[in-house]
């Protein structure tokens, strides 16, 4: 049995969910988000929040009982605080820079490197070398982070690249003479 598929997902104040047949429908101060669960998962609204059940005692139904909450719970945080992700850019000449509806990336490469900011996503680009990607829908936000480290992750010699945060990078000792 899921433990975190037991426990239901709180609705603090402000914030309305909805379940329409598989899908939950959450709205809250920042927004409106909705996830579609897999047929082995039932949802209710309640007096406590959001409770999820599994519908068959099937091994599928246990493991996506706890997903499904996971999911949800993502919801109810994201239109109510939500979720950003920093990146740092390390080497000689790299920078970044918003530019109206793209971020303008300079990685040592020949060229810029335009990536166009999805809708429901804000960059920021506090310095030239730190980004931080605001948005209420969690897949979204660490996907436009993992598709910005992409263009350049950090390299093992010199720690040049685009990294998370907080990333630890092992180095690599270089070539000997």
């Amino acid at each position: 049995m899921s433990r975190i598929g037991k426990k239901p997902v709180a609705l603090p104040k402000g914030v309305t969910a909805s379940v329409e047949g598989r899908t939950v429908k959450v709205k809250g101060p920042k927004g409106e988000l909705k996830v579609t669960l897999v047929a082995e998962v039932d949802a209710s609204v309640g007096a406590d929040g959001v409770t999820l059940t599994p519908r068959k005692d099937m091994e599928r139904a246990a493991a996506m009982w706890g997903l499904s909450r996971s999911l949800v719970n993502n919801l109810v945080v994201g239109v109510t605080a939500g979720f950003t992700s920093k990146l740092e850019i390390q080497g000689v000449g790299y920078r970044a820079a918003v530019q109206g509806k793209n971020l303008n990336l300079q990685l040592g490469f020949s060229h810029d490197v335009a990536y166009p900011i999805p809708a429901g996503i804000a960059i920021t680009a506090e310095k030239p070398t730190m980004l931080t990607i605001t948005g209420i829908d969690k897949q979204l936000v660490g996907q436009v982070a993992a598709e910005i480290r992409s263009y350049r992750p950090p390299e093992p010699y010199k720690g040049k690249g685009v990294r998370y945060v907080g990333e630890y990078v092992r180095r690599k000792e270089g070539k000997k003479k």
